[in-house]
């Protein structure tokens, strides 16, 4: 009861500190492209009930495509590429912690189609409520860099990325608190910060390298 009232808390007063940028994101947003403001998709929530998560709309609307987006994908507008590199396009996700569909810190909401995939991990990890961010969100805050040096992308984002993230989420929540809690929302921050002097920590990862092309998936 005491991290759902500081979640909302926060929620709130982060929702009202961003509203000025919010609000010139969706000016620009209209102005860029045609179609809505806000991007909704089903994310699979605690105890395994199915929410509309809330985004910035980053991709072109009434364009069909895949729900894992990899490669130079088309549907990406000039705004949406600029709000996904600063994650910016998250921030209406605080309304869905004032709802209740999520939290400040928990681990990532996904598809439903990936949470049945990997569904006796989830099936652990929604015993809470998915959050905004957590380890694993720091750790690959660079998920689009390291997916661009690998030959297949798909496969290595569903067998070596997601599985690791599992485990990161798993081995935080073991020990989480609230103190720990505020300790991953300023990494976060940081890490959003400072990512050009950030470096992708994926052991491994440089015998893997490809041509640079762009990637980019819709599940963070």
């Amino acid at each position: 009861m005491f991290k759902r009232s500081i979640d909302v808390v926060v929620a709130v007063l982060m929702l009202l500190v961003c509203f000025p940028l919010l609000a010139l994101c969706g000016l620009l947003i209209k102005l860029d492209s045609r179609g809505p403001i806000l991007f909704r998709q089903a994310r699979m929530g605690r105890d395994f009930t199915v929410f509309r998560l809330l985004k910035l709309r980053t991709m072109r609307a009434g364009e069909d495509g895949p729900a894992i987006t990899l490669g130079a994908d088309p549907r990406i507008t000039l705004v949406g590429g600029w709000l996904r590199r600063w994650k910016v396009d998250e921030l209406p996700q605080l309304w869905n912690v004032v709802r209740g569909e999520m939290s400040l810190v928990g681990p990532r909401p996904v598809i439903p189609e990936l949470a049945w995939e990997f569904v006796s991990d989830y099936r652990d990890l929604l015993r809470m409520r998915p959050g905004l961010t957590d380890p694993a969100t720091i750790q690959y805050c660079r998920e689009v860099e390291i997916l661009s040096r690998v030959s297949d992308p798909l496969s290595y984002f569903r067998t070596v990325v997601t599985p690791e993230k599992l485990r990161i989420s798993r081995d935080y929540l073991l020990r989480a608190t609230i103190r720990s809690d505020f300790q991953i929302m300023i990494k976060t921050g940081q890490a959003l910060l400072f990512r050009s002097r950030s470096r992708a920590l994926v052991p491994g990862l440089e015998t893997l390298r490809r041509p640079a092309s762009q990637v980019s998936t819709s599940q963070d």
